[in-house]
């Protein structure tokens, strides 16, 4: 299990668990497609690691770690 502080450019990972993340976070994920059991591809890591620029069922999004923080991943 690994967070979104962890990842690296070209990881493949999957959403296992919201964990405490707000509700209205929570939704703003479920409306852009990220639920459980999504597989993401991590395109670009910022320099300073924030944002995460990824790749979910052909869609490109950037995440920030602090708002992401809570979200727990496994490495594909």
């Amino acid at each position: 299990m690994i967070n979104i502080s962890d990842f690296a450019q070209g990881d493949r990972v999957r959403l296992i668990d919201f964990g405490q993340t707000d509700s209205l976070y929570r939704r703003k994920l479920l409306s852009l497609g990220v639920t459980l059991g999504v597989e993401l591809k991590v395109i670009r890591v910022a320099p300073l690691g924030c944002p995460v620029h990824v790749e979910v069922r052909g869609t490109s999004l950037t995440m920030r770690k602090e708002e992401a923080r809570h979200l727990q991943w496994e490495l594909i």
